[in-house]
């Protein structure tokens, strides 16, 4: 990721409310990696991505939610890290979690209040997998 990128990233998480944990810093962040992204993706108790979505080259997954194969041809890396951060952005009745937010959420258990599900780098991994050409699925 460029600075600029992570210059962007940092510009969301303070215009957008979200709530990042401050060691989560963009500095600190690595470039994406696609194993370590698809590995998150098929994790069902921790991301749950595949529960609700279709991901290029991995097991089948739901039907809840939009396939993501092919997703490279419709949206863009930042318009997807934006939709994973926090859809109720952009629906607010959406049953699809808050990966990268803290705030608004009811009934959260007292050991994962304040916590998000994703690190900003986890994040960054699974947009490095899902944004790889079809031909280099790891």
């Amino acid at each position: 990721m460029t600075v600029l990128g992570l210059a962007r990233v940092w510009a969301l998480v303070f215009s957008a409310g979200w709530g990042w944990a401050a060691a989560q810093t963009p500095v600190a962040l690595q470039a994406g990696s696609p194993e370590r992204g698809k590995a998150l993706l098929l994790q069902r108790q921790d991301s749950g991505c595949v529960l609700c979505h279709q991901v290029q080259g991995l097991p089948a997954g739901g039907a809840l939610g939009p396939s993501l194969v092919g997703l490279p041809e419709r949206s863009t890396k930042d318009q997807a890290r934006e939709r994973i951060a926090d859809a109720r952005r952009f629906n607010p009745q959406t049953i699809m979690p808050a990966y990268l937010s803290t705030e608004g959420l009811n009934k959260v258990a007292s050991p994962y209040k304040g916590q998000t599900i994703l690190t900003a780098q986890g994040l960054e991994d699974i947009l490095s997998y899902l944004f790889l050409p079809s031909k280099a699925t790891p």
